[in-house]
């Protein structure tokens, strides 16, 4: 959520922000309206019941009945008009809230222009794709000639857009699951287990409510709601506490199963495990003094890019453009991991500064020792990696003319002494 302030005396920084984002701006200028009735609004109520307080003084110390009675009587229309007004304030209140809580955050200078994803820039390329010496084949074949991912039985299951996961393949997702957050502990982020359901408060903290409802899972008779990502619950841990200046950065990272409404168009990314309703995502998650979160950004990167580096899985950084960047972010950097086997470069991880956007949502503050006052901290947060998309880069990067998967050297230690993976017999 944006300052108030922000948008009350620079209007314009807003409303440029939101036609960056190819969005259309209209609606600051009923928030401004709004925020104008609403002061003048509670003025006028804080006049009456002045008035009110100075005439019950009057009415106690009055000697004469009439007048009293004629006091009392006037008093009952001012009451009345106070609570018309406060009734005002409240509609206009609730109208206030509702659109503040759908205006995205600010973009940061840095973020560079474009209209939708085709304007994203192409940060840097890191490693290099080894030559095949033998054709690579996607995935969803390769898995399946292996006996390793069966289609069949998650449709049958649940539907379309899940599978099952078998015997080797199965561990080797557990184990990238625990390379990695072994992996971001030793980088200095201390391991959270969060449930995978949360209220719709915390939603709502973590801007993904109400912009995203129609894209999350949503239990029928309690407030609960699947989690799309452990940045909700990781933001949501602090909602309306005041932390301690010392306690920040504060890195954490967490693991969940990941669910979302995936609405993908007809004949676009059908084939394999690419999207799902359901998948798995380590996350890395900061509490950031503001004064220091363009440097966590960097720090965060650097630690995604190290799993990318240690799976010897080739990548690029590429900055999001303003008609492509996330509602909460104020500037975003994903990093995509290249599948030979499919032939296209898989969007592994998004990191991102949200600035305070967040923990104004959640209540989240801090004392601040130099000011004396309440400050909200920045928040980041960024994948490390997401599966099954990781998953997909090492089983084709690592398959072998015969069709089996080389395991990959850092991951051994979790794959039980498997260093390939070859058919089921």
């Amino acid at each position: 959520m944006l300052d108030m302030n922000l948008i009350r005396e620079t209007p314009e920084i807003v409303i440029k922000s939101m036609q960056d984002r190819q969005m259309d701006s209209a609606l600051i200028d009923r928030v401004i309206e709004l925020d104008s009735n609403r002061r003048v609004t509670l003025a006028e109520v804080e006049k009456l019941k002045a008035e009110r307080n100075t005439a019950s003084k009057a009415i106690g110390l009055s000697k004469d009945p009439a007048e009293r009675n004629s006091k009392i009587e006037a008093m009952r229309v001012v009451s009345d008009q106070i609570t018309a007004l406060d009734q005002q304030v409240k509609t206009i209140e609730e109208e206030l809230n509702s659109l503040m809580l759908i205006i995205p955050n600010t973009v940061d200078p840095k973020v560079p222009y474009g209209e939708s994803e085709a304007g994203n820039v192409i940060v840097r390329y890191e490693g290099k794709a080894a030559d095949p010496a033998f054709e690579m084949i996607p995935h969803w074949d390769l898995g399946t000639s292996l006996g390793m991912i069966d289609f069949e039985r998650g449709v049958k299951l649940t539907g379309s857009r899940f599978y099952v996961l078998n015997g080797a393949v199965a561990r080797l997702q557990r184990a990238l699951i625990a390379f990695m957050l072994d992996l971001h502990i030793k980088q200095g982020y201390e391991e959270r287990y969060t449930p995978f359901m949360v209220k719709s408060e915390i939603l709502q903290g973590a801007g993904q409510l109400p912009k995203f409802r129609d894209n999350l899972y949503h239990d029928a008779e309690e407030d609960f709601w699947w989690v799309p990502t452990a940045e909700v619950p990781l933001t949501g841990l602090y909602m309306n506490d005041i932390l301690e200046e010392e306690m920040l950065p504060m890195r954490l990272t967490a693991y969940t199963p990941c669910f979302r409404r995936e609405k993908m168009s007809a004949g676009r990314d059908v084939r394999g495990i690419k999207r799902g309703h359901q998948f798995d995502k380590v996350e890395m998650y900061c509490y950031s003094h503001p004064d220091k979160s363009a440097e966590e950004l960097d720090r965060m990167l650097n630690a995604a890019e190290e799993t990318c580096r240690q799976l010897e899985l080739p990548y690029r950084i590429v900055a999001q453009c303003t008609g492509d960047l996330g509602f909460n972010a104020q500037i975003c950097y994903d990093i995509e991991v290249w599948a030979p086997g499919c032939g296209e470069w898989l969007e592994v991880s998004s990191v991102s500064n949200d600035g305070d956007f967040q923990a104004r949502r959640s209540s989240i503050r801090f004392r601040d020792k130099a000011s004396g006052k309440n400050r909200f901290p920045h928040t980041l947060n960024g994948s490390g990696l997401g599966l099954p998309r990781t998953l997909i880069a090492v089983m084709e990067t690592y398959q072998q003319p015969d069709g089996s998967i080389v395991i990959p050297e850092v991951l051994k230690p979790w794959m039980g002494g498997i260093d390939r993976i070859e058919k089921v017999s």
